[in-house]
């Protein structure tokens, strides 16, 4: 049996460029601890997608986890202009708190 990632391959296969199937393939690869290819995979939505909402905060994480703080910041910053510009209040409260715990000052 293909294992989860293989199986979001094949569906990629089907399917390029989809934003959800790249994004189900970057948290695959962040759950298996290959940090750089979930960048690559978060990346690749964030040229290709740029509304895609969900990205900033997960890709913004990362970043975290790499301590690259100032590029976390960018990230979240990013995602809440996205949010604001979709109306998404939820995604801009949850980019709004992930940036406040990064101790940002200006907005």
């Amino acid at each position: 049996m293909p294992s989860r990632l293989e199986q979001l391959q094949n569906f990629l296969a089907n399917s390029p460029g989809d934003s959800f199937i790249l994004f189900a393939i970057a948290k695959e690869h962040e759950k298996l601890g290959n940090t750089d290819s979930a960048l690559e995979y978060y990346l690749q939505i964030e040229a290709n997608d740029p509304d895609y909402v969900g990205l900033y905060y997960h890709l913004g994480k990362l970043y975290e986890m790499q301590n690259d703080f100032p590029t976390a910041i960018l990230s979240y910053k990013k995602g809440m202009a996205v949010a604001k510009k979709i109306n998404d209040q939820h995604a801009l409260s949850e980019l709004a708190g992930a940036k406040l715990n990064l101790d940002d000052d200006d907005e």
